[in-house]
C-alpha cells in the first residue's frame, strides 16, 4: 500500500444497519475511493443520536438482521481490501439489533460471586460466536470501567460494578470468552470512564484523582487486562489532569496519556482505537475539518472511530504525519486482519445465532442471582397468608405478563399501577400482603430510566409499607429514585426485564408461597 492507503486504513466510520440508500451509497463511494480499514455499525442515525438528543433510544425497525448482513456483503464486495467489521455489543447483538440474542447486563453478571467467571467467559464466547455468525469482527467491548460513582449517567449498568478486582477478573473473562468465539475484542474505556458525572457524548467529564488514585482504582483493570494479554484498548473523551500535567484535555487526544503512560509506562503494545469521534466532548474542538482526526492519531490512536471527516483527515494526517508513525499503526490493523483471516478472506458466509443456547444462559445466570439473593423465610413471612397477595404491575402490561408461570401463582388480584390511585393503593395495601413487579423503561438514566414521576411517587408510597414486597426487574442502580429512608418493603433485584428473569422470580415466588 502507499501512503495514503495505509494512512486510510485508520479509519473506521459509522454505517447505519437502517439508512436511506443515498446514504448507503455515498458510504460505498468512500469504501471505494478511500480504501478505508473498516466501519462500525449502528442501528439507526435516530438511535445513534438518543443520548445527544436526551431521549431514550427506541428500536422499532423490522428486519435488522437481514438488513445487517445484507449491508456487510454489500460493503465487503466492494472493498479492494476486506473491512475490519466492528460494532458496540457490550451485552450481545441485541444492544444495536432488535430481535437477536440478548444477554444480561454487565451490572448484572457482577452480581454474580467472583468464583463464577466460566459463567462470565460463557457470555463472551456466546456474544463472539453471534457476532463472528454474521460477518462482525470486533466486538467493542467488555467495559473496563469501575462505576465507583453511581450517578454515573454514561457507563452504569454497562460496568460489572465497582469493585475494581471484581471488575477486573470479569472483563478479562469475558474479554477471553469473546476471542474464543472468534471475534476480537476491546478494553474500553482507558483511562476509566466509572467517577464521572458528565456524560462524553454531552460534554467533557473531569476526573480530578491523584495519579496514585487513579492507579489503585481507574486503572487497575486496565493494568491487569494488559499483563494478561489485552492487544486492544479503547481510550475515552475524559479529561485527567493528573495524568496530562494538570491540562484539561481529553485523554483521548493526549500524547501523556496514550503514549507515556499507555505505551511507556504500563507497555501496552496492542491497538489503541478512539471513542467516537463525534461525540461532544472533542468534535467541537478544532473547526478545521480533519484537525481532530490528526489530533487524535498524533496522540496515539491507531483507529478513528466515527469520524465524519474522513477525506479532510486522511490528507490532514498525511501533511503532518511521519512515515514511522504511519507505519507504526498501520502494522497494528494489518496484523489484526491477518490474525482474524480477513486478508484472505472471501465472501461472507452466515450462519444461525446462540437463540436457544442464550436462553440457556439467561436462565442460569437468573437461577443463580435469586438463589444467592431470594431471602425465602423473610419474604415467606411478609406474604401470609397467601390466598390474599394482590399483584401489582409498574411499566409493564398485565396480559404480557401472563404466562403459565406467572398464573400458577393465583393472585387474589392483579392490578395495573398506572391506574391506581394513592388512595386505591392504600387501601390494597391495608387489607392484604402485596407485590410490585416493577419492569423497568430503561437500564439508562436518562428521564429517571423512563419512568414518570406520577408512577414513581406511587412506587415510593408503596416502598415505605412493610406489606410490601418489590421484585426490581432493571437497573438496580434506579432504585435510588424511589427508595427513600423511609423505605420498608422488601426489595428483591432481579436486575433484567428478559422472559428468563421473570420466569424465575415467578418460580421462586412459587416455591415459597
Amino acid at each position: 500500500m502507499n501512503r495514503l492507503q495505509k494512512i486510510a486504513q485508520l479509519f473506521s466510520p459509522a454505517a447505519f444497519v437502517h439508512d436511506s440508500e443515498e446514504e448507503i451509497q455515498k458510504l460505498e463511494q468512500l469504501i471505494k475511493l478511500q480504501q478505508i480499514g473498516g466501519i462500525t455499525f449502528f442501528h439507526s442515525r435516530h438511535s445513534a443520536a438518543a443520548n445527544f438528543e436526551g431521549r431514550q433510544e427506541k428500536l422499532t425497525f423490522e428486519n435488522s438482521l437481514e438488513k445487517l448482513k445484507s449491508l456487510i456483503k454489500r460493503y465487503q464486495s466492494i472493498s479492494k481490501t476486506p473491512l475490519l467489521i466492528s460494532i458496540d455489543a457490550e451485552f450481545g447483538l441485541a444492544m444495536r439489533i432488535e430481535q437477536t440474542p440478548q444477554y444480561p447486563f454487565a451490572i448484572t453478571l457482577g452480581q454474580l460471586p467472583i468464583e463464577m467467571e466460566p459463567l462470565i467467559f460463557e457470555s463472551g464466547k456466546l456474544i463472539g460466536e453471534d457476532l463472528k455468525a454474521i460477518g462482525i469482527h470486533l466486538n467493542l467491548a467488555p467495559v473496563a470501567d469501575c462505576n465507583t460513582n453511581p450517578n454515573n449517567p454514561v457507563i452504569g449498568y454497562r460496568a460489572f460494578g465497582d469493585d475494581k478486582e471484581k471488575v477486573s477478573r470479569f472483563a478479562l473473562a469475558q474479554y477471553k470468552g469473546m476471542i474464543a468465539g472468534g471475534v476480537a475484542a476491546c478494553y474500553k474505556h482507558f483511562p476509566g470512564h466509572g467517577d464521572t458525572a458528565v456524560d462524553s457524548h454531552l460534554g467533557l467529564p473531569i476526573i480530578d484523582k491523584t495519579k496514585e488514585q487513579l492507579l489503585q482504582e481507574e486503572l487497575y483493570p486496565f493494568i491487569a487486562g494488559i499483563n494478561q494479554g489485552v492487544d486492544m484498548i479503547m481510550v475515552g473523551h475524559l479529561a485527567v489532569p493528573a495524568l496530562t500535567k494538570g491540562e484539561r484535555l481529553p485523554a483521548s487526544l493526549s500524547k501523556h496519556v496514550l503514549k507515556n503512560l499507555l505505551r511507556e509506562e504500563l507497555g501496552f503494545k496492542g491497538i489503541v482505537i478512539s471513542d467516537a469521534l463525534n461525540m461532544k466532548a472533542v468534535a467541537e474542538l478544532y473547526p478545521t475539518k480533519g484537525e481532530l482526526e490528526w489530533k487524535a492519531f498524533d496522540a496515539g490512536n491507531d483507529i478513528l472511530c466515527f469520524s465524519e471527516n474522513i477525506t479532510e483527515g486522511i490528507h490532514y494526517i498525511n501533511q503532518n504525519a511521519t512515515d514511522e508513525q504511519i507505519d507504526l499503526s498501520y502494522q497494528r490493523i494489518y496484523n489484526l486482519k491477518t490474525k482474524l483471516g480477513l486478508n484472505t478472506a472471501s465472501k461472507p458466509t452466515f450462519s444461525k445465532l446462540n437463540g436457544k443456547k442464550a436462553n440457556t444462559y439467561n436462565q442460569i445466570v437468573a437461577q443463580q442471582l435469586f438463589n444467592t439473593h431470594w431471602d425465602k423465610a423473610q419474604i415467606a413471612h411478609l406474604l401470609k397468608p397467601k390466598d390474599k397477595i394482590a399483584f401489582i404491575a409498574a411499566f409493564n402490561n398485565l396480559e404480557d405478563l401472563k404466562t403459565p408461570e406467572f398464573n400458577n401463582l393465583n393472585f387474589r388480584e392483579t392490578l395495573q399501577l398506572e391506574d391506581l390511585n394513592q388512595q386505591k393503593l392504600d387501601q390494597i395495601t391495608r387489607e392484604q400482603a402485596c407485590i410490585l413487579g416493577i419492569f423497568l423503561p430503561s437500564a439508562k438514566p436518562i428521564n429517571q430510566f423512563g419512568m414518570d414521576q406520577a408512577s414513581i411517587d406511587k412506587i415510593k408510597a408503596l416502598s415505605q409499607n412493610p406489606n410490601v414486597l418489590i421484585i426490581h426487574f432493571g437497573n438496580p442502580l434506579a432504585a435510588k429514585t424511589w427508595q427513600t429512608p423511609q423505605s420498608k418493603a422488601i426489595l428483591v433485584h432481579a436486575y433484567q426485564t428478559l422472559p428468563e428473569f421473570q420466569s424465575q422470580a415467578w418460580k421462586h415466588l412459587h416455591s415459597t408461597l
